[in-house]
This record gives structure tokens, sequence and C-alpha cells, in this order.
């Protein structure tokens, strides 16, 4: 019987890991995230410190019972997702979803025997701090989407959406096509010229630069 079960993220990883550890574990993949905002309202209680409401992912409620069985057949669940926030953040919704009392975390940032049997040996618990940045990253991307969107239809054009970072990335666009319109181009000319003494083979180069101040040039 294995000794636990372990969750990453993707089927390509948990069978790498199913490799690599044989029957110790049973590893199954979570199919990335499990849980989000819902997808027709903002599901964000800003009145309330903007707090998210979560649902499950429709595609996944199949991946999640099987989870749930294999979970309750398993002496320990080691959640095992990708060392980064939505890593994090995926770990935590899957302690949620399975209520885990005690959710071991493992990282490892390569996917050898070694990276994998040294995660094992040193695990911890969900590092909150992570899983803050991802919601604060998700909320901040709703409130910009939901806010913004339908301005935009009423006064743009119907369907074009508005992004946390593309909304910014526009408008540094923008800004920067106004600057070359502006742009006033000044003709200016550089003359050198190379001078020597007569009967001194020792020269230098004199540079006369002029720009076009709008007059005749003397």
């Amino acid at each position: 019987m294995p000794e636990g079960l372990i969750i990453v993220e993707s089927p390509a990883k948990a069978r790498t890991l199913k490799r690599f550890l044989g029957d110790r574990f049973d590893v199954r993949a979570s199919m990335g995230h499990v849980r989000d905002l819902p997808e027709k309202e903002m599901g964000v209680e800003v009145d309330d410190g903007f707090k998210p409401h979560y649902e499950v992912v429709e595609s996944r409620r199949k991946t999640i019972n099987e989870l749930r069985s294999a979970a309750k057949m398993d002496q320990e669940v080691i959640l095992a997702s990708d060392p980064d926030r939505e890593g994090e953040a995926i770990a935590w919704h899957l302690a949620e979803v399975l209520k885990l009392r005690d959710p071991k975390r493992i990282e490892f940032h390569e996917i050898t025997s070694d990276a994998v049997r040294r995660a094992l040996e040193s695990p911890r618990g969900i590092d909150m701090r992570l899983v803050n940045a991802q919601q604060a990253r998700r909320v901040v991307d709703r409130l910009v989407g939901f806010r913004l969107s339908p301005f935009l239809w009423s006064k743009v054009q119907k369907g074009i959406g508005a992004g946390r970072v593309s909304s910014v990335a526009l408008r540094l666009v923008v800004d920067r096509e106004e600057e070359i319109r502006k742009f006033v181009p000044v003709e200016s000319w550089t003359v050198d010229v190379e001078l020597s003494k007569r009967g001194d083979e020792n020269h230098f180069v004199a540079r006369l630069h002029r720009p076009n101040s709008g007059g005749e040039d003397k």
C-alpha cells in the first residue's frame, strides 16, 4: 500500500514522479487550479476587505472527486504544486477542497530523482504570504476587468476588454505615440576639417556643429 498521496499540477509531472518513486507513493495531478472566482460575476466583496468568493472550476469536479477518494485511502497527502505564487495558491485551494487538517507542502526546482527525494525529506506548511500575494493579484485582475470592460463597451466597442497589465502597457504605447506626433524635427549639420601647419606633419581635426535655428546660415 502506498505511503501517501502526492498531488502535482500536470499529468506529465505525475508520470515522472511515479517513475522516480515507484509504488511508494500514489502520484496524481490536479490539472492546475481547482477553484477560481466565478465566471459571470465579480466574486469580490469590495466592502468587506476585498474578500474573494471562490467556486470549484467546473471542468475540475471529476478530478477533485478522484483526489478526495484517493486522499481517504492514503495515509498522508503531500501537495507538490509548482514552486511559485500560483503553485502555492493551488496547494492552498487543494487543502481547502480536500479538507486537509495538516497539509504538507513540498517544492523542488528541478525534476530529478534526487531533488524529489530531498523535498520529501523536508516538507513544510503552506506559505500564506505567497497565497495572499496570488489572491491580491487575482482580485486586482478581476476588479480592473469587471469595472473597466463595461465602460469600454459603452464608449468604444462591444466585446473589448481591459486588463491590469494590458491597460498600463497600452497607456505607455499611446503616450509614446503622442510624443512622436508632437516631435518637430530640427535640421543640423556638422563639418569636420583636418588642419595642419604648412611644412608640419602634425595635424588636428576641427569640428563645427550648427543646428538650424530657422534663419540664414552665415
